[in-house]
């Protein structure tokens, strides 16, 4: 694992090795959306990942998606993560806000609206969601006016400004996992016939966009990209021309210089392999199933630049000490992921914690 703790960069950011903590939905936010008393802490802890990539933050009311989740558009959600911002650095880390846009992946029972969701077409994703009476079958979308489409990408925009001015280092676009901009991209969520849907390079327009107006607003060098081709998350079919999208949308995202791209990889060897002849800037990959010992195969392979974890560095706020020492991680507790409060957010122990528990 020799090449994990050698120093990287991102953007302008100097990072002391290739780990980065990946973006994970807690639901710990205030009613109104602002990061809850305990973010600032809760991710503080976890400074030593060096890049911390925030839970999705929606970039709008029409944008939120859960119960608790967090957004960046009010004076209240800035002043809320600029005390989560200012932790992270006192303890020596860098964070990037991912702008989620939920998109119909959200049910009126959770947004402050209470409106319909919207989606690239009005088609359900066939699948439940979380609300405070239970667990409610999604109803179909609204389908997004061209009008509507660039007020949402004016919405990314101003969000990716309010996310800068809230002390973060940059912003990372949630192009992934079933959410709006990949509800553009998938064959069966997006059956518009205008400029938006159709041809490969329709359903990758509204991701363009959207990474364009924001690498305007906040720089290319602050602004990263997450993709999961062929994921099934919200009922998500790429269709066959679904790693033809991908090379595209990789080939016109990497024409805008940005700080990275991040690949929520599922399994498709060859499509990684082409991403990363096309991706010269830093590459972040995320492999699903990946045993601890493999951590590090994709930066040896030359595949990556940088490793994200996820429920290894939600349960180990010193994971980098550990891996380094070679000494056992906590578990992950499942059942407190998503919730209020500190269990299963930020009591995880230490190694030292543990030690002088035990003098």
């Amino acid at each position: 694992m020799d090449k994990l703790w050698s120093k990287t960069k991102i953007g302008n950011l100097e990072l002391p090795h290739r780990l980065a903590m990946a973006p994970m939905t807690r639901s710990r936010a205030e009613e109104d959306g602002t990061p809850g008393e305990l973010s600032s802490l809760y991710y503080a802890q976890r400074a030593s990942m060096g890049l911390l990539i925030t839970e999705g933050v929606q970039p709008s009311d029409d944008g939120q998606g859960y119960l608790w989740s967090p957004g960046i558009y009010t004076g209240q959600h800035i002043a809320g993560w600029k005390k989560v911002t200012d932790a992270v650095h006192a303890a020596g880390g860098f964070m990037f806000i991912q702008l989620m846009h939920a998109g119909r992946m959200s049910h009126p029972d959770n947004t402050p609206h209470h409106r319909q969701p919207v989606a690239p077409s009005a088609i359900a994703p066939g699948v439940q969601m979380f609300t405070t009476t239970g667990m409610q079958d999604i109803p179909a979308p609204r389908e997004l006016s061209i009008e509507e489409i660039q007020t949402t990408i004016a919405d990314f925009r101003k969000a990716a400004a309010a996310a800068i001015e809230a002390g973060a280092d940059g912003v990372e676009i949630h192009g992934a996992n079933g959410y709006l901009i990949n509800q553009f991209i998938g064959e069966n969520s997006n059956t518009r016939t205008d400029e938006y849907g159709g041809s490969i390079e329709n359903r990758a327009r509204f991701a363009i966009e959207v990474t364009k107006a924001i690498a305007q607003e906040i720089g290319a060098e602050r602004t990263g990209f997450r993709i999961s081709p062929g994921t099934p998350l919200g009922g998500i079919q790429d269709g066959e021309q679904g790693p033809e999208l991908y090379r595209y949308l990789t080939q016109e995202l990497a024409e805008l210089n940005l700080a990275y791209l991040h690949i929520m990889h599922l399994g498709n060897e060859e499509l990684l392999k082409d991403i990363r002849a096309i991706w010269t800037n830093p590459l972040l990959v995320n492999r699903a199933g990946r045993a601890l010992e493999d951590l590090s195969i994709d930066l040896e392979h030359g595949l990556a630049d940088m490793v994200p974890v996820g429920a290894w560095s939600l349960a180990n706020p010193d994971l980098v000490e550990r891996l380094k020492a070679g000494a056992p991680l906590n578990e992950a507790d499942p059942t407190t992921f998503f919730g209020i409060g500190s269990k299963g957010y930020t009591d995880y122990p230490t190694l030292k914690e543990l030690e002088a528990q035990k003098g």
